[in-house]
């Protein structure tokens, strides 16, 4: 006898740096690099309202965006080592702190407020309390 149908579907799958639960494929996010880009990820998403608030194209700038970050810091501790940088790294850090700005202006440089605003019934029970 068939099941009668409640209108529930599967999930399909998806995979795990889409569902939240890994930040890049085969890597292992324990990594100083990979924590500091999840860092920057949810710092940036903050700063556009929340991850609810972005749409998939700007949570994708976003990651591009905490890459380049993670790299020109990287970079930025190397100069500092060795107390100089070359004329090829600094033209390589230049090129990319350019394409930062750039994608930062993608998705907006000011930081959107979030909306904190309680919905009524929430603000109707609290003060009856």
């Amino acid at each position: 006898m068939d099941s009668p149908s409640l209108g529930l579907r599967k999930r399909p799958h998806r995979s795990r740096v889409t569902n939240g639960t890994s930040l890049l494929p085969d890597v292992d996010g324990r990594s100083l690099w990979a924590r500091r880009m999840r860092d920057l990820i949810a710092l940036h998403l903050a700063d556009l309202g929340g991850e609810g608030a972005v749409s998939e194209a700007e949570r994708s700038i976003v990651r591009r965006v905490a890459t380049l970050t993670v790299e020109l810091e990287r970079m930025e501790v190397a100069f500092a080592t060795a107390g100089e940088a070359s004329a090829d790294a600094l033209d390589l850090y230049q090129r990319t702190a350019g394409n930062l700005r750039r994608l930062l202006e993608a998705v907006g440089l000011k930081r959107r407020p979030r909306n904190v605003t309680p919905d009524l019934r929430d603000y109707i029970e609290g003060t009856a309390a």
